[in-house]
């Protein structure tokens, strides 16, 4: 169950597209519930109950981000995200029915961009994905005439949102990638611990048995070929947190 919601409207200029949110679940309250209060917040809604629904829904019209259960029948929520993740940057939120480490870290390797705990509150949600939209879409457009930066022989490419190896190689980012590598290159060669990389990834506090900027660092090192044993680019500061060792060129064409 979620904590019930007040009711409230939201009025958007009538112009203004909407964005889209596919919530994925099998519980029909909790798809009837987050689909008539995101719609009220001035989002559109499509809603799915499990992994076929969910592939109709994105041939038929994809959405800006996905809202997407753990557990489901048939495919699981996990299963469904590292196949959204092999050839998407679509934005995923994660829904798991515990607030266990566990649940958190294999959704974060499947590639999720966040997760929520059941039960959880539909405002909470809402704030969640406001976030993501707001960080996925505002990154490339905050460096004024720099498309490009290049470091350490790979080219993260700001407007396509993928990264290009040493030897011409595109690599896909999730969207959690893309913004953690962004983290990195902005601030070359000054260490970062868990709690500012949370906070300029995802907007909130860590907490000590906290693993998924871990994860996430771990996921990244594996897109940059670095070796997690004696990684040459990412590199672990210990009891610290993490370093980009390497310089960085903004390149503008």
């Amino acid at each position: 169950m979620l904590d019930a919601p007040r009711r409230q409207v939201q009025i958007y200029p009538p112009m203004e597209r909407p964005d889209h949110v596919l919530v994925v679940d099998d519980d029909g309250e909790i798809r009837k519930l987050l689909g008539e209060y995101l719609e009220r917040n001035g989002f559109r809604v499509s809603l799915a109950n499990d992994g076929k629904e969910m592939r109709r829904r994105l041939e038929l019209n994809r959405p800006d981000i996905v809202v997407l259960d753990l557990m489901l029948p048939g495919e699981s929520g996990l299963t469904l995200c590292r196949d959204l993740r092999a050839d998407s940057t679509l934005p995923v939120i994660m829904l798991t029915a515990r607030n266990e480490e566990v649940d958190r870290v294999l959704g974060l390797e499947m590639g999720a961009d966040d997760y929520l705990a059941k039960p959880f509150s539909p405002r909470e949600l809402l704030a969640r994905i406001k976030s993501i939209l707001r960080r996925t879409r505002g990154l490339p457009f905050a460096r004024g005439d720099t498309h490009r930066l290049r470091f350490a022989g790979w080219t993260l490419d700001l407007a396509a949102r993928q990264l290009v190896a040493p030897d011409g190689v595109i690599v896909p980012l999730s969207g959690a990638e893309f913004r953690l590598l962004m983290v990195f290159v902005e601030h070359p060669n000054r260490v970062l611990d868990r709690n500012q990389l949370m906070d300029l990834t995802v907007g909130r506090d860590g907490t000590p048995i906290d693993r998924s900027i871990d994860v996430q660092v771990s996921r990244l090192r594996l897109r940059l070929r670095d070796d997690a044993r004696e990684p040459r680019i990412i590199k672990t500061v210990r009891s610290e947190g993490y370093v980009l060792a390497a310089s960085v060129e903004r390149l503008n064409r």
